[in-house]
C-alpha cells in the first residue's frame, strides 16, 4: 500500500509512462498516430485503478473515483475508437508526420499528452492517500461529474444521430438541436464538468490546502478544452462551413445558455 503523496505521484508517473510507451509502439506498428486519442481516456482509467488499489486513503472515495473515471474514460475511448474505425490518419497528425517524422511526433504528442494525463490526475492521486474532510463536497463533486458525463454522452449521441439521418441536410447544415442548441460544444463542456467534479471529490474535499495545490489540474484541462486544443481550434474550421456563423451568433460557445434570437 502507498501512504504518501510523493509515492503515489511516482506510481502515477510510472503508469502514465507505461501507457504512453505502449501506445507509441502500437502507433508505430499500426502506422497511425491517432491511436493516442483512444489511449487518452484509458490512461486516466489505469491511473485511477492503480490509485484505488495501492492507496491507503478513504476506501469509499478511492473506489468512487475509480468507478467514475472508468465510466468516463471507457466511454470516451470506445466513442473515439468507433468514430475513427476504418478511417485514415487524423489530418493533424498526418501533417506533423509529413513535416517532422515520428520522433518529433513522440515528443510533441505522446510526451505532452502523458504529462498532461499525469498532471490532470493529481486530485485522483491525492485522494488515494488522504482522508475525507468534507463528504458534502464529495457528493457535490460526484453530481457535477455525472452532469458532465451526461453532457458528453448525450451530446455525442445527438450528433451521431444527426449524421446518420439521410435527411439531415433538410434540417439545416449545422446540428443545432438538443444540447447543441444551448452550447456549440456540449462534449467539451461536459469534459470540464467531469474534471472540476473530480477536483471537488479528490482535492477540495480533502481540505483547503490539498484543494489549492490541485486546482491547477481542472484549470489546465478547462484551458485546453476552451482555448488551446479544443473549442477555439475547432471553431476556426467550423466557421468556414455554411450556416455555422449564424449558428454561432445565436448559440453559446461553451457554457450552456438559452439560444439567442
Amino acid at each position: 500500500m502507498t501512504d504518501s503523496i510523493p509515492a503515489m505521484l511516482a506510481v502515477g508517473l510510472a503508469i502514465v509512462t507505461a501507457v504512453m510507451v505502449a501506445t507509441a509502439i502500437s502507433a508505430r506498428v499500426a502506422g497511425r498516430v491517432s491511436v493516442v486519442d483512444v489511449a487518452w481516456g484509458l490512461g486516466f482509467v489505469a491511473v485511477a485503478l492503480a490509485a484505488a488499489l495501492l492507496g491507503d486513503g478513504d476506501e469509499t472515495r478511492r473506489w468512487m473515483l475509480a468507478l467514475l473515471v472508468t465510466a468516463w474514460g471507457g466511454r470516451l475511448a470506445w466513442h473515439i475508437h468507433r468514430r475513427s474505425r476504418g478511417k485514415g490518419e487524423d489530418p493533424r497528425y498526418a501533417e506533423m508526420l509529413g513535416e517532422s517524422g515520428f520522433g518529433t511526433v513522440v515528443r510533441k504528442v505522446f510526451v505532452v499528452q502523458g504529462a498532461a494525463m499525469w498532471f490532470i490526475s493529481l486530485p485522483v492521486m491525492a485522494a488515494a492517500v488522504s482522508e475525507v474532510r468534507s463528504w458534502p463536497l464529495v457528493w457535490v463533486g460526484a453530481v457535477l461529474w455525472l452532469v458532465g458525463l451526461v453532457f458528453e454522452t448525450v451530446g455525442d449521441a445527438q450528433l451521431a444521430a444527426y449524421r446518420r439521418d439521410p435527411d439531415h441536410a433538410k434540417k439545416g447544415p449545422v446540428m443545432d438541436r438538443g444540447l447543441w442548441a444551448w452550447t456549440r460544444h456540449p462534449n467539451y463542456f461536459g469534459d470540464a464538468c467531469v474534471w472540476w467534479g473530480g477536483w471537488l471529490i479528490g482535492g477540495l474535499a480533502t481540505g483547503w490546502l490539498p484543494g489549492l495545490l490541485t486546482v491547477a489540474a481542472p484549470v489546465t484541462m478547462t484551458y485546453f478544452l476552451v482555448f488551446a486544443t479544443g473549442a477555439r481550434l475547432l471553431e476556426r474550421t467550423m466557421m468556414k462551413r455554411d450556416g455555422y456563423p449564424a449558428y454561432a451568433a445565436r448559440t453559446s460557445m461553451f457554457f450552456p445558455l438559452p439560444p439567442r434570437r
